[in-house]
């Protein structure tokens, strides 16, 4: 089988972990990041179980550091980079009267600015292999609303960003497309909507 690796964030859990396991079955190799590295270990041990060696990558996005470590590493022991597909990035679902400028700061620098940095500094393996970068964002791009408007911004910052790697992508070789989830009954998820159901009952002062 020809050698082919895919670099994929977020990768402890939700769409992240499930976007793993499913390129195992079409990659050769696999690096998986995350912040997370307990979480990170279960997936890599499912992704052991189907017969494909991952590297595992404790790292926060947040920093440029982490970013050039996860491509050093991968360049070190694969060699080559045939897909990046950047997952990582929770932003905090948060009122637009109650997120602070913390939080929309750290939204951005895992979700937005990680992914931006990690696909500038994977650009030259993914040119020289023809591959491709997808950028996972959500469909409250399209949406927003007053509950979730930093997710919703940065979604649509990430659109907007795609678009632009694509452009240059056209030029290089090199395919970039946006993909925008709709819900997913992920942890994440579930504990958002025990967070509104909450908010919902004490408005109305239901017990």
């Amino acid at each position: 089988m020809e050698t082919r690796i895919a670099i994929v964030t977020g990768a402890s859990a939700g769409i992240g972990r499930a976007t793993a396991i499913r390129l195992a079955k079409d990659f050769t190799g696999l690096v998986l990041v995350a912040r997370e590295g307990d979480e990170l270990t279960k997936t890599a041990e499912i992704i052991k179980s189907m017969g494909v060696e991952p590297l595992v990558i404790p790292a926060d996005l947040r920093l440029v550091a982490s970013v050039d470590r996860v491509i050093n590493e991968t360049r070190e022991k694969f060699g080559r980079i045939d897909a990046l597909v950047n997952v990582a990035g929770a932003v905090p679902q948060v009122h637009l009267f109650e997120m602070t400028d913390e939080q929309w700061n750290d939204g951005a620098e895992m979700k937005l600015h990680g992914a931006r940095r990690l696909a500038i500094k994977a650009w030259p393996l993914l040119k020289e292999s023809k591959g491709s970068v997808v950028f996972i964002s959500g469909n409250s791009a399209e949406d927003p609303k007053p509950g979730f408007a930093a997710v919703a911004t940065i979604n649509a910052a990430i659109c907007a960003l795609a678009k632009a790697f694509a452009e240059q992508g056209i030029l290089d070789g090199i395919q970039v497309n946006s993909v925008l989830p709709g819900p997913v009954m992920s942890n994440r998820r579930i504990n958002f909507l025990k967070k509104m159901v909450g908010r919902q009952r004490s408005e109305y002062g239901r017990s």
